[in-house]
């Protein structure tokens, strides 16, 4: 239940508190209104991306879960279900064993140029896709990584770690270094330091960062389309030649499943969210 508004707010400030929520409304609104469509499209009972009169008047024999059953059963969709797997796992592994150790090198004091290292990090983020696929297919051409697996994961790998390197560097914010120097005093060697009081501490963050590494590789069709061939054919590259080659609503249900597996991921976040904080005593539940 909603808290009461104080009673020393204007007029204005409270048609204002109401309009932000309208506004607030309205933007979630415009942003989830494309999933409302094509969830129920996904059940179509015909091969057309458009509501049928049977499924206007919610008639069972408008529905069908067929396009469902093409998705598991297809060997092109199979394949590059298990690619996107793969390479995603791949990717979040070597993009949170970097990030985090580049993270834990620039949270150290005194360490030179920290913020054009930072900078260099995170360009991923910034430099538009299509620039960054060039660059890495030009690369790649020539040291012979074009069109092979680990090619891709090198290059999603790049595209992920910027994620871990941000969300760990931001653990590290609050974390008291005299723990440290307290566990060395007693006795502790460097990697029982590392293992036994930092990862515990960052793990929240490590995890978080792994996970929109992950995210970021599964849902990447720019670079894989330069840097890839058809034998790393993603879930988002199937789709992506679906639309152009040949339109069906499999490609509906797919993105239905996509958008349950992102919310799960977001959801995780959130809980490892708010036990980072509770582990450095932000909040108090």
């Amino acid at each position: 239940m909603a808290a009461p508004l104080p009673p020393y707010l204007s007029a204005t400030e409270r048609l204002w508190h109401y309009a932000f929520r309208v506004i607030c409304g309205l933007i979630f609104f415009f942003l989830v209104f494309p999933l409302v469509v094509v969830v129920p499209l996904s059940f179509n009972a015909v091969p057309f991306f458009t509501f049928t009169k049977e499924m206007l008047a919610l008639d069972p024999a408008g529905y069908s879960l067929k396009w469902y059953e093409d998705f598991f059963t297809s060997l092109n969709w199979r394949g590059a279900v298990q690619n996107s797997i793969i390479i995603a796992f791949c990717a979040t592994l070597l993009s949170t064993t970097l990030g985090t150790l580049a993270a834990l090198g620039l949270s150290r004091p005194n360490v030179p140029a920290k913020t054009l290292l930072m900078s260099i990090l995170i360009s991923p983020m910034i430099v538009p896709l299509i620039i960054s696929a060039a660059g890495m297919f030009f690369f790649y051409s020539r040291i012979g990584l074009q069109g092979t697996h680990l090619g891709v994961i090198l290059a999603h790998a790049a595209l992920g770690t910027p994620f871990v390197v941000i969300t760990v560097t931001a653990t590290l914010v609050g974390f008291d270094n005299s723990l440290i120097r307290a566990a060395a005093s007693l006795g502790a060697t460097p990697p029982t330091i590392f293992f036994k009081v930092i990862v515990p501490l960052i793990l929240p963050g490590v995890i978080s960062g792994a996970l929109f590494a992950f995210i970021t590789s599964f849902d990447e069709v720019v670079v894989v389309l330069f840097v890839g061939s058809f034998k790393q054919r993603t879930i988002p590259w199937q789709m992506f030649s679906g639309i152009r080659e040949h339109i069906s609503p499999t490609i509906l249900a797919v993105a239905t499943i996509l958008t349950l597996v992102s919310v799960a991921l977001l959801i995780s976040v959130e809980m490892l969210r708010r036990r980072g904080e509770r582990l450095r005593g932000i909040t108090s539940s």
